[in-house]
């Protein structure tokens, strides 16, 4: 029997232009994307500063050196998508010529300071951001990315263990692979209707979604640990609680609301002996860096304080697999 204890955990999807590159032109995005790299030395500061445990789930693409080095680790069988823009593997065509762009596409001395600094996880969101609920691809294909993420990294020593779905694309029909790879734990989506097959993403679910971000208009986020069960041959799926939303430049007092949320959630999972599961990107700090770090000092705080006075843990993912199965 598990005995319920207050959590809190942090999983960070790592993607740089990856993450967006079908959605938004990269001459849009330099600045921001700089501003996530100078970003992220800041917040691994703040972590080992305050001991709080992080899963960094990182894009596989993201450990190359450069498009030479890419080339090295792509997998033979890519996703043959029905709609080939969302396919990573076109960007080199695209920017593979120019040199200057390579910090937009590939980051591996920040996945070593990462896997450097104290309390953090290196984790997994596959090899080229891989879209498990997109029509066309198939199950060999992840397979395939799976490996080819797990082959990457490698080579700088490091062994994934924790997994999560690009654009939350959770597809259970593929958690066997995610094991069958060295995946013990994926992060899972909250079980109301408005995150259920985000890959439709239709306008009254992106309404909502956004709206529960500052009012409670979902479900309770926080959960029991013993209510996460270990089914033979699957990976251990650990519910996300709450998106940290980017800072809104001209809305205060959505900003305030938004944290005020988050807080309050935290508070009352840790009254409750709950665990709390706040993510986001990188790169959601990288249009207003100063702002964004400073609410991620409060929500540190605040969990200090949870910490103190309902003895609450900061557990990664894969720290929270551990604890769940008594390994």
């Amino acid at each position: 029997m598990i005995n319920d204890i207050p959590v809190f955990t942090i999983s960070l999807d790592f993607e740089l232009y990856w993450g967006i590159f079908d959605k938004v032109p990269l001459v849009e995005r330099r600045q921001y994307f700089q501003n996530t790299r100078r970003v992220i030395p800041e917040m691994l500061a703040l972590f080992e500063q305050q001991k709080i445990k992080v899963t960094w789930a990182t894009v596989g693409m993201l450990f190359a050196k450069d498009w030479t080095d890419w080339t090295t680790a792509i997998p033979a069988l890519r996703p043959s998508y029905h709609n080939d823009q969302l396919s990573a593997y076109r960007l080199k065509e695209e920017f593979g010529r120019d040199g200057s762009l390579q910090d937009y596409f590939f980051a591996p001395e920040l996945v070593e300071l990462i896997n450097q600094t104290p309390y953090q996880e290196i984790a997994t969101h596959t090899f080229a951001h891989y879209y498990c609920q997109e029509v066309g691809q198939t199950v060999e294909q992840f397979r395939q990315d799976l490996q080819a993420a797990q082959g990457i990294a490698a080579r700088q020593g490091m062994e994934l263990q924790s997994l999560v779905f690009p654009r939350n694309q959770f597809n259970e029909a593929y958690l066997k692979v995610c094991l069958d790879e060295g995946i013990k734990t994926v992060r899972s989506n909250t079980s109301d209707w408005f995150w259920e097959q985000t890959v439709e993403d239709k306008l009254s679910k992106r309404i909502f979604r956004t709206g529960d971000a500052y009012l409670p208009l979902g479900k309770r986020t926080s959960f029991p640990l013993s209510s996460l069960k270990l089914k033979e041959g699957f990976p251990l799926a650990i519910p996300a609680s709450r998106f940290l939303r980017p800072v809104d430049g001209k809305r205060d007092i959505l900003n305030k609301l938004r944290l005020q949320r988050i807080l309050s959630e935290m508070t009352v999972a840790a009254k409750r002996k709950e665990c709390y599961h706040l993510w986001w990107h990188p790169h959601n700090f990288g249009s207003y860096p100063e702002r964004s770090m400073a609410d991620l000092k409060v929500i540190i705080e605040h969990y200090k304080k949870q910490e103190q006075q309902y003895g609450m843990r900061s557990l990664s993912m894969l720290g929270i697999y551990e604890y769940v199965t008594g390994r």
